[in-house]
């Protein structure tokens, strides 16, 4: 055993200094800082083996990273993980893109160009403004701005470039389809699973300990799934559902149309088991939108006799009243609904302490350490429940509009592109997905905080950038489109050829 560690160590002269020196390194790091430091040094092996595994397998790592994005607030209840949530997604993004850019065949860079992109920059341009915000005549802190701006503001180029350069194949783009479906179903089962044979250890504890004054209401249960809350699993499993419906009814191969039914139908069940009233809205103007991009009667008189008849037994009927997913539904149409009218209250509130913070009170303050006698404490302290709200708080009524009219612009450019630019019915089929999905998430956003928590940043900004790419690559698709018939018909052919020949 000697003689081969000597071994090693001579013909791995250079390896073992190194190695050495970081154990040398990781002691020094115990003993003045503590654990947190070693384990700081003792992740830098694992970093350069994950940037060589991000040069040599790209594709590989963006769907590890597609996965641990969706399941992450789940996994986070069963395990304690090593980083924080947004370092273990980030981090990978980071070094994902960076391969990529490196690694870039194509020199044409007006593919990595569009109006996205520039309604992106405006955003992250006030973000990074509101470092200098000193409306609360507090100390800045540098960690708590980096923080917030990776997350509110980094993350959406993330998401931007990593799609724009690995997706302009398109079977990736429907790979990311059949993933998402995928991850929507098992979402689904596990709400149902939780509704059928209850929650197991860990969901209970986290119930008791966070969620039963949100998840337990006035007799009715909200079912999470592994989401970070009832309400994010609503809002993002209903816009996922009209997604796969219209893919479904746009697709032209067979097994994806039964895949993507599948998936819509369980994320409609999944919507409804959240119990999340938000998520009917999220479904309705959803699909509201896709009626308006279809420019088909035989869609739209269909869909909305359909619409009109769920609407009258939800607001004008008692049917299904002993459901409890439907009575909490059936709420949405309440005017005095008790949690309705706290939000009111609480907007009402924050509207006299925000009038003289119109860019809000700063992504740059600890709001752990508001003295309890200032006078924007309680702005920290009163609920926000909505995205939005969120952002009045920290951003001011200017960064709100600001960003809702950033989503704006996002969208209209890929209704634009839908109108205008594409062709092929496929093609349409998804960026209306899209499409329909982000301003039912945007819906979702206004009436919950859930727009920008995992997994819905990267799977409905994502989806939007695919919008963007799909005039460039449409060509493509029709050879991809038309190879994936002529396939599907030969398996036809030959299926029939075989139960002929099986009669003779």
């Amino acid at each position: 055993m000697t003689n081969s560690l000597s071994t090693y160590a001579k013909d791995n002269r250079g390896r073992v200094i190194l190695l050495f020196l970081l154990f040398l390194m990781a002691l020094y790091e115990f003993y003045s800082v503590g654990l947190s430091g070693m384990a700081v040094v003792c992740m830098i092996p694992l970093l350069i083996a994950g940037i060589y595994f991000a040069f040599e397998h790209k594709m590989t790592l963006f769907w590890l990273i597609f996965i641990i994005n969706y399941i992450i607030m789940g996994l986070n209840r069963y395990i304690e993980l090593p980083l924080p949530i947004t370092a273990v997604t980030i981090l990978p993004q980071s070094i994902l893109l960076m391969a990529c850019i490196i690694d870039i065949r194509d020199k044409n860079k007006a593919n990595y160009l569009s109006l996205m992109l520039f309604a992106i920059t405006i955003w992250i341009l006030y973000m990074l403004l509101q470092i200098f915000n000193r409306t609360c005549d507090l100390p800045i802190s540098m960690g708590t701005w980096f923080q917030n701006f990776v997350f509110w503001g980094i993350a959406f180029i993330l998401a931007y470039y990593i799609v724009t350069i690995l997706f302009q194949k398109p079977e990736r783009i429907m790979t990311w389809f059949r993933c998402w479906a995928y991850l929507a179903i098992i979402a689904s089962f596990w709400a149902w699973r939780q509704q059928v044979f209850g929650w197991d250890n860990t969901e209970y504890a986290w119930l008791m300990a966070e969620g039963a004054r949100t998840h337990l209401i006035g007799g009715s249960i909200r079912y999470f799934s592994f989401f970070s809350d009832a309400a994010n699993f609503g809002c993002s499993i209903a816009a996922s559902a009209i997604v796969f419906y219209i893919l479904a009814i746009t697709t032209i191969v067979k097994k994806d149309k039964i895949l993507f039914l599948i998936s819509a139908l369980c994320c409609t069940e999944g919507f409804f088991l959240s119990g999340t009233r938000t998520a009917l809205a999220c479904f309705i103007v959803g699909v509201a939108l896709y009626v308006v991009l279809s420019k088909s009667f035989k869609i739209a008189i269909p869909v909305a006799i359909l619409g009109a008849i769920f609407f009258f037994i939800l607001a004008f009927t008692q049917i299904g009243q002993g459901n409890m997913q439907i009575r909490r539904m059936r709420s949405a149409f309440n005017k005095d609904d008790a949690s309705a009218n706290v939000r009111d209250v609480n907007k009402a509130a924050l509207k006299k302490y925000l009038r003289d913070a119109p860019f809000g009170l700063g992504l740059n303050i600890d709001e752990g350490k508001v003295p309890a006698n200032h006078k924007y404490k309680i702005v920290y302290q009163t609920s926000n429940d909505s995205t939005y709200v969120f952002l009045w708080q920290r951003a001011g009524i200017v960064g709100a509009i600001l960003f809702a009219i950033v989503n704006g612009i996002i969208l209209l450019g890929g209704i634009y592109i839908i109108f205008v630019k594409l062709k092929n019915k496929v093609c349409i089929g998804i960026a209306s997905g899209c499409c329909c999905a982000f301003v039912a998430i945007q819906v979702g956003g206004y009436a919950n905080h859930i727009l920008l928590q995992y997994p819905n940043l990267l799977l409905y900004y994502g989806g939007m950038t695919m919008v963007y790419l799909l005039p460039g690559i449409e060509n493509d698709f029709n050879s991809y489109i038309k190879q994936l018939y002529d396939e599907q018909e030969e398996k036809k052919r030959l299926k029939l050829e075989k139960k002929l020949a099986s009669r003779v």
